[in-house]
C-alpha cells in the first residue's frame, strides 16, 4: 500500500547563511483590477480562513489565507463585472468589481442554515456514500488533460518565528482523472523567497519535492494515498452533518482507522455533494498513535544525535465545480514536530507548511512538457529559487496573501536590505 510522504524533510547541522527577499512588483493598473480584502462571518466578525474568491464563469480565482485575507487580480479585457466569495456553510456572495477595485475592503458572508424536520436524518449508509463517490470519479472529474497555473508557498517556522518562506508561480500539466495518477507534472515559472527571517541555531530544515509532492494531495486522483475501493474496509465511517458549500448541499462523512497496518492510516472528513456524489473537499490528519511509525514517513535524513517526534499533521484539498466537472482548487498541508539533541534538556517546536491555489485552468492546446523541465521530487525549492527569480515579474498573478506575521517579517527584512544597500 502506498504511504503518504508529503514532507520529505532534510535536516542537517549546517552553518546558517543570509538570504534576501525581493518585494512584490506593482500590478499595471491599466491592465488589471486589483481587489484586496478580508472575509468575515457577518455575525461574529470572525475571519474566515481559506474562503474561495473567484470570477464566476471563468477559471480565475484565489484562496483567502489563514486570517481571511486575499488579493485577487482580474484582467480588464475579460469584460466581467462581478466576483464571488464562498465558504463552507455560508451563502455565496457576489460583489461588483468597480466598487472594490484598487482598495482594501471587508466582505461579510451570511451563514447558510439548513432547516430540517425533527427527525433523525441518515440519507445513506456512510460507507456506501464513500463507495459511490469513488465509483463516480470518471463522471465527476475531468477526463481531458488540463494546463493549470498555480501559486505555491512553503514555509518553515521555529517556535513562533518564520525562518524560511519560498513562493513560486507553477505551470502544471494535469492528467485526466481516468489516467495514470503519476502523469501529472509541475514546473516552476518564477520563484522568490525570503530566508533566515529569524536567525536560527545549528539546525536548518528544508522541504523536498515542492509543488510536485504537493500534487499528491489530490486524493481523488491518488486514491491509494488516503482511501480507495481496496482500502474501504480499513476505515469505519459515520454520517456527521449536512452543510452548504457554494449553495450546494453536502453530506459530511467522518472516517477513522479500523485496522492497524505497517503504515499509518488517517482520520478525517469527506464532504460529498448530495447532487452527484462528488467529493468536493477532504480534511484529514495522520494517525499518530504510533509515533515511531509516523515519524518514518517524514524524516529523510537527520544528524545521528537528533531526536525527531511528530506532534501533529493536517491536510486539506478542495475541488471547484466548473462546467459540470470538479477541478482541483486548493491544497494545504502542515506538519508540527519537536526536535531535540540528545543530552539536552530543552526541545524546539518546528512547523512545516505548504499550500497551493489553482488560479487559472485551460483545456486548449494542452501539451505535456518534458521530465527535464519538471520540478523533481528530489529538488528543494528554497535552494533553487535564484534560478527562477526575475524582478518585476509578479504583478500580474493572483497569489495567496501571507499571514500578517509573515508580512511583518518580510517588511522588516526588506527595510534592512534597503538600509544596507544605500
Amino acid at each position: 500500500m502506498k504511504t503518504l510522504k508529503l514532507y520529505r524533510t532534510i535536516i542537517a547541522a549546517i552553518i546558517v547563511f543570509a538570504l534576501s527577499y525581493e518585494g512584490i512588483a506593482q500590478t499595471d493598473a491599466a491592465t488589471y483590477y486589483t481587489i484586496t480584502g478580508t472575509v468575515r462571518d457577518a455575525g461574529s466578525r470572525r475571519a474566515l480562513s481559506f474562503a474561495s474568491v473567484f470570477v464566476p464563469g471563468t477559471h480565475i480565482g484565489t484562496v483567502a489565507n489563514l486570517n481571511g485575507f486575499f488579493t485577487l487580480k482580474i484582467q480588464k479585457d475579460l469584460d466581467v463585472s462581478e466576483f464571488a466569495i464562498s465558504h463552507l456553510g455560508y451563502h455565496t456572495s457576489l460583489y461588483p468589481i468597480s466598487e472594490h477595485a484598487e482598495k482594501t475592503s471587508e466582505f461579510s458572508l451570511q451563514l447558510h442554515t439548513i432547516m430540517l424536520q425533527e427527525i433523525l436524518v441518515r440519507p445513506l449508509d456512510p460507507k456506501e456514500l464513500v463507495i459511490g463517490a469513488l465509483n463516480r470519479v470518471p463522471d465527476n472529474y475531468p477526463v481531458d488533460p488540463y494546463r493549470l497555473t498555480g501559486f505555491y508557498r512553503e514555509a518553515v517556522k521555529q517556535r513562533r518565528d518564520y525562518i524560511s518562506i519560498s513562493e513560486a508561480i507553477v505551470d502544471i500539466y494535469h492528467n485526466p482523472y481516468t489516467s495514470r495518477p503519476t502523469g501529472d507534472r509541475a514546473r516552476i515559472v518564477r520563484g522568490r523567497k525570503s530566508g533566515d527571517v529569524k536567525n536560527v541555531d545549528t539546525l536548518i530544515l528544508k522541504l523536498q519535492g515542492g509543488p510536485t509532492v504537493a500534487l499528491m494531495l489530490d486524493v481523488m486522483k491518488h486514491p491509494g494515498i488516503l482511501i480507495s475501493t481496496d482500502m474501504i474496509d480499513y476505515y469505519k465511517y459515520e454520517f456527521i452533518d449536512i452543510v452548504k458549500i457554494e449553495d450546494k448541499t453536502h453530506y459530511i462523512v467522518e472516517f477513522e482507522p479500523s485496522v492497524v497496518l505497517p503504515s499509518p492510516l488517517f482520520y478525517g472528513r469527506f464532504y460529498i455533494s448530495a447532487d452527484d456524489l462528488a467529493i468536493s473537499m477532504v480534511e484529514f490528519s495522520m494517525d499518530l498513535s504510533d509515533r515511531k511509525k509516523a515519524t518514518r514517513n517524514f524524516l529523510q535524513r537527520s544528524p545521528r544525535n537528533l531526536r525527531f517526534n511528530v506532534n501533529n499533521t493536517s491536510y486539506m484539498v478542495t475541488y471547484k465545480k466548473i462546467d459540470g466537472k470538479y477541478h482541483l482548487n486548493y491544497l494545504r498541508g502542515e506538519l508540527e514536530f519537536f526536535a531535540d539533541w540528545r543530552r539536552r534538556i530543552f526541545r524546539t517546536r518546528y512547523n512545516v507548511m505548504f499550500e497551493m491555489a489553482i488560479t487559472e485552468r485551460s483545456s486548449e492546446n494542452v501539451e505535456r512538457f518534458s521530465l527535464r523541465e519538471a520540478f523533481s521530487r528530489r529538488n528543494i525549492l528554497s535552494d533553487m529559487v535564484p534560478v527562477y527569480f526575475e524582478d518585476g515579474y509578479w504583478g500580474e498573478y493572483n497569489y495567496i496573501e501571507p499571514e500578517e506575521s509573515i508580512e511583518s517579517a518580510i517588511e522588516k527584512l526588506n527595510r534592512q536590505i534597503r538600509s544596507t544597500s544605500k
